[in-house]
């Protein structure tokens, strides 16, 4: 059998990619989110903390994560804080009622001690004098609890707190109201 002669097959021309452009919004976009980072970062966390977040950590990250993915959908720039704000509180509801429903379905629940070791930056976060008040508004109804660290804590109007929490404004006072007055209660009880 004969061989048949190679004929060279011609090659397409390859140009070199040149490098792409940053986009100037992209640019904007990202300098703004990590100025934001930057100044609330630590506010977020404390605020997770508050709240009751057994992972304060990831639920800020997830926070920021989400501000980040939808910024271009963010009418008003300046209302970041109040995005992000509602956005840490969402996911703290969302991870606290994840766990009471997987500790519903557990057949046999661990054994938990009687007291849980917080993680080095809750320690960091919080001083002695506060423990025994955090420890009773821990034990407040969730919503009870998000209304008064957003009042007190974070000193945010009515109009603030509903609209981070997803209520009407009177929801907030009758939350408010009976936050307080259920921590006066367990503050006296523990004296």
């Amino acid at each position: 059998m004969r061989r048949r002669p190679s004929v060279p097959v011609p090659q397409p021309r390859v140009e070199p990619l040149a490098p792409a452009l940053p986009d100037p919004a992209e640019l904007e976009r990202e300098a703004t989110l990590a100025r934001l980072f930057e100044l609330h970062y630590s506010s977020m966390l404390r605020l997770a903390v508050l709240l009751g977040a057994d992972d304060p950590e990831n639920v800020v990250a997830e926070a920021f994560y989400q501000i980040y993915r939808k910024w271009r959908r963010l009418r008003d720039v300046e209302a970041a804080e109040a995005y992000l704000r509602s956005t840490v509180c969402n996911l703290t509801r969302m991870r606290i009622r994840h766990l009471q429903v997987a500790r519903k379905h557990v057949e046999n629940p661990p054994v938990v001690p009687d007291e849980a070791v917080a993680s080095a930056e809750s320690t960091a976060l919080l001083r002695d004098d506060q423990r025994v008040l955090i420890d009773a508004l821990q034990q407040l109804p969730s919503r009870q609890r998000e209304a008064l660290v957003l009042r007190h804590w974070l000193g945010l109007k009515e109009s603030e707190i509903a609209a981070a929490m997803g209520i009407s404004c009177g929801s907030v006072k009758t939350h408010t109201a009976r936050g307080i007055a259920a921590l006066t209660q367990a503050m006296e009880a523990r004296r």
